[in-house]
């Protein structure tokens, strides 16, 4: 119930990838959305009596639901590995995994000469604050700043958040 309050808050801008709806929910499939703790078991299937196929150990890890069943939703990770986890492990807060394999700076303003205020290292969960016109404002350990959308893994092509 939370999680559907939650996300019916996100403004989407219908990603091209966002081409159905999901049952349950009537949100589009697929989205992004994070995970909720420091522990989540992911299953093989869309039940508690399904093995446990993975334990995710990173809270606020970016996740894409790419199904839903019930109270349960299908998931793909940023290695997009595919699993199954209860609705209430999810929540509707956006972040994003820098994934460029290097460094980068966290931009003060969205463009590339601006000056840097932080780097983000490789495979940093950071919380997108707002994305358009292909840069995001993302934050973490305190810092703020601008990062171009295709470092990212967590947002779509084209998709505004605000």
């Amino acid at each position: 119930m939370h999680l559907i309050l939650i996300l019916s808050f996100l403004i989407f801008s219908s990603p091209v990838v966002a081409q159905t709806v999901g049952e349950v929910t009537k949100l589009p499939i697929p989205r992004f959305a994070s995970l909720r703790g420091d522990e989540i078991y992911a299953r093989t299937g869309p039940a508690t009596r399904y093995p446990i196929k993975w334990v995710y150990k990173r809270k606020n890890l970016p996740v894409e639901i790419v199904q839903e069943f019930d109270t349960w939703r299908k998931i793909r990770d940023v290695d997009g590995e595919e699993a199954w986890v209860h609705q209430s492990l999810l929540s509707g807060k956006r972040f994003a995994i820098q994934n460029s394999g290097q460094a980068i700076p966290m931009n003060r303003k969205a463009k590339n000469e601006s000056r840097a205020v932080a780097l983000a290292e490789s495979k940093a969960i950071l919380a997108l604050e707002e994305c358009h016109n292909e840069w995001c404002l993302v934050s973490s350990s305190g810092f703020k700043g601008w990062i171009p959308y295709t470092s990212l893994w967590g947002i779509y092509e084209g998709e505004r958040i605000e």
